[in-house]
């Protein structure tokens, strides 16, 4: 472990520590969050998810910063995500319950009011279950695209607001990785049971957990980039060998 990591990892326990450690700052935090829940969304996002990218750049690079990686620019997009995430949620959240009941599973609303119980466990999951089937996938793609214009661009906030061209970069996209390892293998098998976690939690805490997933999500693109770059040397090989 470098220096530089020490200090990263420094940083990111200065930036919690007020929450465990003075009882203002966490009853500050409950009552904003309360009262402002797609600002804060917006700025958990911001922050934690983009967190997640930046160790996801050390992870494939070796380093936690380079010349057009676009930290702000991913600031900004990851914050106007987590605000549809923030919608998602509660869309999700409140419309399952009551499908639920519509089927026959009886007090799959009143289940989600209380303490853990297996009929929460199963609302739960068929709630992170449909919100990662129907919306996670488009949220995903959505976010690889606007990476890869954040890219194109410079990494500057001029160039991320300059038009986006979602036809080429929706077929320049990497299919192979983002559909047989992004949405085919994370969703059932990370995604969907950290979700079911997500909502058995109070809901004031649902948003600030999937935010903290979102450091997750930035190793997971970093090993998508990492097994893009190695198919690519792959076929370059072989072509030159052939």
């Amino acid at each position: 472990m470098k220096k530089l990591d020490l200090l990263f990892i420094s940083g990111i326990i200065l930036l919690f520590l007020p929450f465990f450690v003075d009882d203002r700052v966490y009853n500050f935090y409950i009552t904003f969050n309360h009262d402002h829940a797609l600002i804060t969304s917006f700025l958990k996002f911001a922050v934690l998810a983009t967190l997640g990218e930046v160790i996801g750049l050390r992870i494939k690079t070796g380093t936690y910063y380079k010349p057009g990686f676009g930290v702000i620019p991913r600031m900004i997009v990851w914050g106007f995500l987590g605000v549809t995430i923030k919608i998602a949620m509660v869309v999700f959240s409140s419309g399952t319950p009551v499908m639920l009941e519509s089927l026959g599973v009886k007090n799959a609303i009143t289940s989600m009011e209380g303490g853990f119980t297996s009929e929460k466990l199963l609302v739960a999951f068929c709630i992170s279950l449909l919100m990662n089937v129907i919306y996670a996938p488009v949220m995903m793609t959505v976010h690889r695209m606007t990476d890869m214009h954040i890219l194109s661009t410079g990494g500057t906030v001029k160039g991320l607001f300059s038009p986006i061209n979602f036809r080429k970069l929706f077929v320049d996209l990497d299919w192979n990785i983002q559909w047989n390892f992004v949405l085919k293998k994370t969703i059932p098998l990370f995604w969907i049971p950290a979700h079911t976690i997500t909502f058995l939690l109070p809901a004031d805490f649902r948003v600030l957990f999937a935010a903290l997933l979102g450091i997750a999500l930035g190793v997971i693109l970093a090993i998508a980039d990492i097994m893009g770059d190695s198919k690519l040397k792959i076929e370059k090989v072989r072509n030159n060998n052939s």
